[in-house]
């Protein structure tokens, strides 16, 4: 068998990872892998094709291709064996299999790879094998780091040992030539400075302050100096014109980052008072909190490649006398979204009547702090490819015209949410200038470091379901501005889960009880 690469390629074509076993040019290796999505055939069941000179032995990955380029004399049923091992390697080291994701790990994955294939031939490896050599652990180069850690802290220590002996004889030459004519002129120099530099800076005290010359604080300060490094009000700088010039210094820092679009929070006490009324902590003694998480990928040409929902129910109690409750909910009317409940929870119970109770009805509800997130009652979960649940579809059309790309870009939402804080991030090649923004419906930013426009809607409700975006920037291939990356709230869900009552099965009134529910995206892309 002679494996001649392990590439990981894009359904239309495009090399994400290719890593070859033998002698071959670039332009070769290019040529067969771009030949290789036409050879694909639409609703075939097996998985290696045939050319004159080559066999591709390959396995979809979601919207990926993980292809052997071998000749016609390997054994394939070695080579979908090498496969198979390769298809459990490439999840272990990227988070998301996408193309973002592999480019991200594509130094793991050829060294991974080199594990399975050397010179074209398999080796006889596992899973934990490659990972145990991918990861390298070697004795020698731990010690040599703890050799260097030691010598760094020794040199630290002699660092400190060489200042508190500087600090040392400083001292006693101040206190061994306090009796002579030589020092007491340079300790009455170093008071007149000392003088002119609180008369400068408006400060009062020393001779200025009628005090006599052998009782005068800064002579006493002087001599009574501790040892060691000065204090850090000694070496603060005094009130007045040095603070100015500082705030000024810092300005103009402030200002070059704001230049580069990074957002800057100048008063940091009131950006903390304002997160805190932006997050309240609970004080009702009850609370559910309803939290759906959206994970939805989008293709450029339309469909959806996945399209997944899940929710949670939390409950948070303050007091351990409201722990014994029971909770009534309505589910709503989306058989799409399936439940399942905690394993203390009691399942009949909640089938039967829609009532969220422990198994154990004498036990209480454990309570949470403040900041806990309180605990899981119900899960549930969504799946589907129906395009008309996505709530926001972002079309992205570029054009090259002369030497710019026109990009239009243009925002549907669905009738079924009221979308908040909407951005939509585009990425960008890099730029020298910020790119024309000639037309945008809501707000926009350049962000220099990461190369991406962020497109921002504070609301889209029935005033604007649509909108759009139109750029100009340098000429560049239309790959270049995906994946699009989107990220929203909202506060109705796809359950529309509601909680009607607390239940207390004690006697008594009613407990109070809030509810919160919220929709956000965890994973929310236009490939």
């Amino acid at each position: 068998m002679v494996v001649l690469a392990a590439s990981i390629v894009s359904k239309s074509g495009k090399v994400l990872v290719s890593r070859q076993f033998v002698d071959m040019t670039r332009i070769r290796i290019e040529g067969l892998l771009a030949a290789f999505p036409k050879l694909v055939g639409v609703g075939k069941q097996h998985t290696f094709v045939e050319t004159e000179n080559v066999r591709y032995v390959y396995q979809p990955m979601d919207a990926l291709y993980l292809l052997l380029v071998t000749n016609k004399q390997s054994n394939i049923v070695e080579d979908l064996e090498t496969l198979r091992l390769l298809s459990k390697i490439v999840p272990e080291y990227c988070p998301a299999v996408d193309e973002e994701g592999i480019c991200q790990s594509g130094f793991e994955l050829i060294f991974a790879f080199d594990e399975v294939i050397c010179l074209g031939h398999k080796e006889n490896v596992t899973l934990s094998q490659v990972k145990q050599y991918c990861e390298m652990e070697s004795h020698e180069e731990n010690l040599h780091k703890l050799l260097r850690q030691s010598k760094i802290d020794d040199t630290k220590d002699v660092m400190k040992r060489k200042a508190s002996e500087i600090d040392k004889s400083k001292l006693e030459r101040g206190r061994g030539g306090a009796g002579g004519l030589g020092s007491i002129q340079s300790i009455s120099s170093r008071i007149e400075s000392s003088f002119m530099d609180s008369s400068i800076s408006g400060g009062g005290g020393g001779i200025g302050s009628g005090s006599p010359f052998g009782s005068s604080p800064d002579l006493e300060s002087f001599i009574n100096k501790p040892k060691g490094r000065p204090t850090a009000s000694a070496t603060a700088p005094p009130k007045g014109g040095m603070q100015l010039g500082k705030t000024q210094r810092t300005n103009k820092f402030l200002e070059s980052l704001k230049a580069e679009g990074e957002v800057i929070v100048e008063d940091v006490k009131q950006s903390g008072a304002v997160s805190k009324s932006a997050a309240p902590p609970p004080t009702d003694p009850i609370t559910l909190n309803i939290e759906e998480k959206l994970n939805v990928i989008l293709k450029r040409e339309g469909g959806v490649s996945n399209f997944d929902v899940q929710g949670t129910l939390m409950l948070q109690i303050l007091n351990q006398e409201d722990g014994l409750i029971q909770a009534q909910i309505e589910t709503g009317t989306n058989s799409a979204v399936h439940f399942k409940t905690h394993p203390n929870i009691n399942k009949e119970l909640f089938s039967n009547e829609n009532i969220l109770g422990l198994k154990d009805p004498n036990r209480p509800f454990p309570i949470c702090p403040p900041g806990d997130a309180g605990v899981s009652l119900l899960r549930w979960r969504m799946q589907s490819t129906d395009e008309s649940l996505v709530p926001l579809t972002i079309n992205c059309w570029p054009s090259v015209s002369g030497g710019d790309s026109y990009v239009s870009m243009e925002y549907e939402a669905s009738t079924m949410f009221d979308l908040h804080n909407v951005v939509i991030s585009v990425p960008l090649p890099a730029l020298r200038d910020t790119p024309n923004v000639s037309q945008v419906d809501g707000d926009w930013r350049y962000n220099s470091r990461s190369s991406t426009l962020e497109w921002s809607i504070l609301l889209i409700d029935n005033s604007n379901r649509s909108g759009s975006m139109e750029f100009v920037v340098p000429a560049v291939d239309a790959s270049v501005f995906f994946p699009i990356s989107v990220r929203f709230t909202a506060a109705k869900t796809f359950s529309d889960l509601k909680v009607v009552n607390v239940l207390p099965l004690r006697d008594g009134p009613p407990p109070k009880f809030a509810q919160r529910t919220q929709l956000v995206t965890d994973h929310y892309q236009v490939v």
